[in-house]
């Protein structure tokens, strides 16, 4: 059933319900669909603020009526699914009660040369990739370049850990270390125990910072890139910080350094 643009849903067997199913639980879904899955108010909410529009609305039928104007007119098209349909489709233990299907950013499989960038060394984890998308955006870094092996930056657990931060940067995955070539900026490559301490470093800007895996850090080829090896002193005694604590420290320490240069 239909009514302008809203189309109610009830069947588990409806072509845009199978889709959003995929992309909703396969973590890599929207590389083939070329689309991407947002549940919830508050990356909705944040795709909005950054002048984000989606393709579709999806709504369950028992939040429709209460739906705020601001989502009910924010797509050409509103699909109305039912709840028990709902409860398929999402890939969340609590689901929440609407969602946007966006079409993916364009050009966003070519790297932009000279932009600040993170450059993403086979991070394993959802969350600290997430985590570093925020800290990236939150310290003026607009690029973030992610090379193969990394957790795909679209799945619906980076964004729920990024929590909007997407929407602030261009973000470009499925790269070689030779791809970070065309950035044409000082590379900064993190070391547990190796290199200059980052307090006393002098931090080029703009520039590219690279995060290496969790368990095996920066890969010797990107290290051999690396203009600078950047440690983060650890007066505690700790072997190593989490790979997304030690990026918002850098990042911050990058931001910091630009502006009192700037100033």
């Amino acid at each position: 059933m239909s009514s302008d643009n809203t189309t109610f849903v009830q069947s588990r067997d409806n072509a845009f319900v199978k889709d959003l199913r995929r992309l909703a639980q396969d973590s890599v879904a929207y590389r083939k669909q070329g689309r991407v899955w947002l549940e919830g108010d508050h990356l909705c909410r944040a795709a909005l603020a950054r002048g984000v529009r989606p393709a579709v609305a999806v709504f369950t039928e028992s939040f429709w009526p209460q739906a705020q104007e601001e989502y009910r007119h924010a797509a050409i098209k509103n699909i109305v699914i039912a709840d028990a349909l709902w409860l398929d489709v999402s890939g969340l233990e609590s689901p929440a009660r609407m969602g946007f299907v966006l079409d993916m950013p364009p050009g966003s499989a070519v790297l932009v040369p000279g932009e600040t960038t993170v450059v993403l060394d086979r991070l394993q984890d959802a969350g600290n990739v997430g985590s570093i998308l925020r800290s990236a955006s939150a310290f003026g870094f607009g690029q973030v370049a992610a090379i193969k092996g990394t957790a795909a930056l679209w799945s619906a657990k980076v964004l729920r850990a990024g929590m909007g931060a997407h929407f602030g940067l261009r973000l470009v995955e499925g790269l070689d270390a030779a791809d970070i070539d065309a950035l044409g900026l000082p590379l900064l490559a993190t070391s547990s125990h190796e290199g200059e301490f980052l307090h006393v470093a002098e931090l080029p800007w703009p520039c590219a910072w690279v995060l290496g895996h969790e368990g095996q850090g920066v890969s010797q080829v990107l290290q051999e890139r690396a203009s600078q090896l950047i440690r983060i002193a650890q007066p505690g005694g700790e072997e190593s910080l989490n790979v997304g604590a030690a990026a918002a420290i850098c990042l911050h320490a990058s931001a910091a350094s630009a502006a009192v240069s700037k100033g």
